[in-house]
Order: C-alpha cells, then structure tokens, then sequence
C-alpha cells in the first residue's frame, strides 16, 4: 500500500510504539504539525544521515500539544506508529511550506522469541550495570519487544537505522544481541582500564605470595 504523508527529516531514528517529544520552531514544521493536529493524520520522519534523508522512517502520529508559545513555537508529543520507505520525496507542494513524500508500509512481523528476549534483556541490563545506567521499561518483560530496548543498547545512529528496517522481531532480537555480546566485554575492559588509571599516583598495598 502507498500514501503520501507530509515529512520532517530528522537525525533520530523513532521506532514504532516509542514517545517523542518535539520543540517546534521552524516556520514549515510549526505548519505541518498544525495540520496534521486539525486533520488528526500522521507526519513522517525519515532518518537522516550524512545530512540527507534516508530510504526508511517511521510515521508518527501527534498525540497533544504541550505548549505553544507567543511567537507560534510548539512544544508537541508524538508516538511512532509504523516503519515506511520512500518511493519519492515531494519537495514542493502548492501552498504549503513543508516537503512530503509518496511512502510505502513493509509487513512488520512482530512474533518474539521468549529465550532470546531474555538473551537480549539480560544483556542490556549487564550492560547498564557496567555504565551504572539504571532504567525501566515500563513493561513486564515478556511484553517487551527490539522495539522498546533498541535505543539502550548503546547502538549508533547507524546501527539504529539498520535494526528500522529488518521487518521481522527474531532478526531485530538477533541483532542486539549481537551487538551486546560484542559491547559487553569492551566496555567491561574500559571500565577495568578507569579503574587502573584512578589508581595511578596512589599508595597501592602489593603482594606477590609464593615468590
């Protein structure tokens, strides 16, 4: 299925089911978002990377407006609703200010995997305990999906992309325990390494027995 929806490119990755807060100050946003507020229909907003905006994003749907200031800037609530990929971008559209772009929806398989959800749990959490990060989800865990962990797993803007458009939760799943399982030990060794450099300087009790 194709449509057209109004777009704001931005340098975030936003996955389906995850709040958004947004500061809306540019004259063709502050439109869009008015539009789509009266209208109650969705905006995109593509990845963009390298400063150009990138074949998958996610619609996200305007959930209230926060707060709106004398000078028309806006501070809204937004929830990603699904992943899409551009066929064309529309730069120009008569009368209005902002771009849109002619989008298609991938079928999206949200079937889980119990063992390897609990994989990827135990992982991130290994890995908030090395970074003293402490997080909650909000969610039982057997509730959770890629979805919902993604954006704590220490992933880059890249990485974060890649997860966007692998269509099927096993291979999302897959994928952040792949990354953990390499993040893991390397930022274990960091934080060994901090601890040896905190030392340097100080007096240290050192023994060798046996020698």
């Amino acid at each position: 299925m194709t449509n057209f929806i109004p777009i704001f490119p931005l340098a975030t990755v936003v996955y389906p089911g995850e709040p958004l807060n947004l500061h809306i100050f540019e004259p063709r946003y502050k439109e869009l978002v008015r539009e789509c507020l009266a209208e109650k229909k969705p905006f995109g907003i593509p990845v963009v990377i390298d400063k150009k905006a990138a074949e998958y994003g996610a619609a996200v749907e305007v959930l209230s407006l926060e707060k709106e200031y004398e000078n028309g800037e806006m501070d809204i609530r937004t929830r990603g609703q699904r992943v899409f990929r551009i066929l064309e971008v529309v730069r120009e559209i008569p009368g209005k200010l902002y771009s849109g772009a002619i989008v298609t929806y991938p079928d999206n398989d949200f079937k889980s995997n119990a063992s390897l959800l609990k994989q990827v749990l135990h992982a991130v959490r290994e890995l908030h305990k090395i970074l003293q990060v402490d997080k909650d989800f909000k969610k039982e865990d057997e509730a959770l999906l890629s979805y919902d962990v993604a954006h704590h797993a220490g992933l880059s803007l890249n990485e974060e992309y890649e997860l966007l458009h692998l269509f099927h939760e096993l291979q999302r799943l897959e994928y952040l325990k792949r990354h953990l399982y390499k993040a893991i030990p390397l930022m274990a060794e960091m934080e060994r390494l901090k601890d040896r450099v905190k030392l340097n300087g100080h007096f240290r009790n050192l023994s060798v027995d046996n020698f």
